[in-house]
């Protein structure tokens, strides 16, 4: 059992080694374009790390706030005395907070995150990493969703602005966007299980491409909705443009016109936004995981939270916002690296 946990540890410290070393090649091509660009990508790099240990921090603050015992919750309160000194051993919660909060920070950087109690067999990165692939393939899943119809209805939108094409999109957007995924997720169930009975229900065929349709629908809307405002509006204003005019007058056809010089640009923003909700759509997975009864990050977080599992909760939050600072990081870069008004 300790070769398989320094084996883990080694393949996730060989992870982060090549992880970082293609982020530091990254950075040294585009620190070398100017020196605006270097001291963006230094300031948005060390906020970042600030809002990480910020999270963390403020994690176990209110983690510990939580009125209740977790000992009580994790093995009732009719266990013997015995056992509930040994789990208060194993979760650390017989010495002091300073205590606690330096050994769960020693715990990242040992890559372990911690040992589920009461057993210590289990770590809690390895939890992690047996519930992050259901996850990832449902936010990724969204995302195509999501960029999939704002695309379309974006541009008809922008072609066919104040027309009543347009009231009629822009209504399903803002429809979208105010719809809450924990009322829309039950509706599709209604609909797609029950009615139609065209889709498994809750639980079922959970690694089937149909078991994830319904799912990536709930998740994906709201983004959707979003991106397929943000389109219309950017391909308007590029629309407007001198060089789609000159495109124009030179007889090129329309649909060229838009999709080969218009939206070209009026990507930018849209991609730029995408990149950074993918981060929001791993961090709302966790009511569309527990609508549809899917294994993954949030299904882990919840029954963590109701067990009052500290370890797992700490380990699973700063997973989340590592994942959703670095997405962010690196749209900001690339961003960074291409628009002229940063280089400049």
């Amino acid at each position: 059992m300790a070769s398989e946990r320094l084996g883990f540890s080694g393949k996730l410290r060989r992870l982060l080694s090549t992880a970082w070393s293609w982020t530091t090649r990254l950075v040294e091509a585009l620190l070398s374009t100017s020196w605006r660009l270097r001291r963006y990508l230094v300031r948005r790099l060390f906020s970042s790390l600030f809002s990480v240990a910020g999270v963390v921090a403020l994690t176990f603050v209110l983690l510990h706030l939580i009125p209740g015992d977790p000992v009580d919750n994790l093995l009732g309160e009719d266990a013997r005395p015995q056992d509930k000194i040994e789990l208060r051993r194993c979760m650390d919660l017989d010495q002091t907070l300073p205590v606690q909060f330096g050994r769960f920070v020693r715990s990242i950087f040992d890559g372990t995150l911690g040992y589920s109690c009461p057993d210590r067999k289990t770590t809690v990165a390895q939890r992690i990493k047996k519930a992050l692939p259901p996850t990832a393939v449902l936010a990724v899943s969204a995302m195509t969703v999501a960029m999939f119809l704002s695309l379309p209805l974006g541009i008809i939108a922008a072609l066919k602005a104040r027309s009543r094409w347009d009231a009629a999109l822009t209504a399903v957007a803002l429809l979208g966007i105010s719809m809450p995924s924990m009322w829309l997720g039950p509706m599709l169930l209604y609909a797609g299980y029950v009615g139609l009975q065209w889709f498994p229900g809750p639980g079922e065929e959970v690694g089937s491409l149909r078991g994830l349709i319904l799912p990536s629908v709930m998740l994906g809307t709201h983004l959707m909705a979003m991106l397929a405002r943000m389109t219309r509006s950017s391909l308007l204003d590029t629309l407007s443009e001198d060089y789609v005019r000159t495109a124009r007058a030179k007889g090129l056809p329309p649909w060229k016109v838009v999709l080969k010089h218009a939206m070209r640009n009026a990507l930018l923003p849209v991609i730029t936004v995408a990149g950074m909700q993918f981060g929001a759509l791993l961090a709302g997975a966790v009511v569309t995981e527990k609508v549809f009864a899917r294994p993954g990050l949030g299904t882990l977080l919840l029954e963590a939270i109701a067990q009052r599992d500290y370890r797992v909760v700490q380990g699973l939050t700063l997973v989340i916002a590592v994942m959703y600072v670095v997405i962010n990081l690196i749209v900001d870069v690339l961003y960074a690296a291409v628009d002229p008004r940063i280089r400049v």
